[in-house]
């Protein structure tokens, strides 16, 4: 899978030792998704799509209220990071969700909340709980 950098290329960290290099570039991919995620109008964007049933082009500027030139670059942002595709129809882009492509964060993010997915024992994971006052 080819990871396209949405700003200057990042150097992938050299492995460590205990580390396999599936491992980093699955942290890089998880992070450009948690990256494309991290702004309110691209959030905004999405929620938009899921609503619809079929994919939208220039109705995504009407309903955000945002400048088209602003949401241009939310929608090149998420195409580059895979979460949206735009399908040219002349004379616009048509975009849709890509839902597979948040599989990875997903996974990553049920980690860290579902101990029953083979999470690590809760003993044994460095945290502290929201009762324990210090």
């Amino acid at each position: 899978m080819k990871i396209i950098y949405m700003h200057a290329p990042i150097q992938a960290p050299s492995p460590a030792k205990d580390q396999p290099v599936d491992n980093i570039l699955e942290d890089e991919d998880i992070a450009l998704i948690a990256k494309a995620l991290s702004h309110p109008a691209r959030i905004q964007i999405i929620r938009l799509l899921l609503s619809k049933k079929t994919c939208i082009g220039g109705d995504i500027v009407d309903v955000i209220g945002l400048a088209q030139s602003t949401v241009s670059e939310h929608l090149r942002i998420l195409k580059a990071s895979g979460i949206i595709i735009g399908e040219i129809t002349h004379p616009r882009v048509c975009y849709s969700l890509n839902p597979p492509r948040l599989h990875p964060i997903k996974d990553f993010l049920g980690l860290l909340l579902d101990s029953d997915a083979g999470a690590p024992d809760v003993e044994s994971v460095c945290w502290v709980s929201p009762e324990k006052k210090q």
